[in-house]
């Protein structure tokens, strides 16, 4: 099985609960990938794989985790000319409003 032809950083964010919010920053435009373990698996496998996020063009790009589970997200130059510098952090979901009567 081929890994992939392109350059990617990698980040194990191990258990995450669904509803946090990721922020990554990027030197230049490139690929955000968030998928699950399994996912991840696939991917380093160049097999067909599922994954929350896209081409990002702006930074700081922020993305919702869909549900509890272990987290592997992917920054790839693929489509585009460099592998950005990158950084990860983890910001609180937004509050809840709350309903006034």
């Amino acid at each position: 099985m081929s890994k992939p032809a392109f350059r990617f950083t990698h980040y194990d964010l191990k258990e995450l609960r669904g509803g946090t919010v990721l922020e990554i920053s990027l030197s230049v435009i490139n690929n955000v990938r968030l998928m699950t373990a399994p996912n991840f698996q696939r991917f380093k496998e160049g097999l067909d794989y599922k994954y929350a996020g896209g081409v990002a063009k702006k930074a700081p790009v922020k993305v919702a985790v869909p549900e509890t589970a272990h987290w592997h997200l992917i920054v790839d130059m693929e489509g585009h000319n460099g592998l950005a510098e990158s950084s990860v952090k983890m910001v609180n979901p937004p509050a809840k409003a709350r309903k006034t009567v």
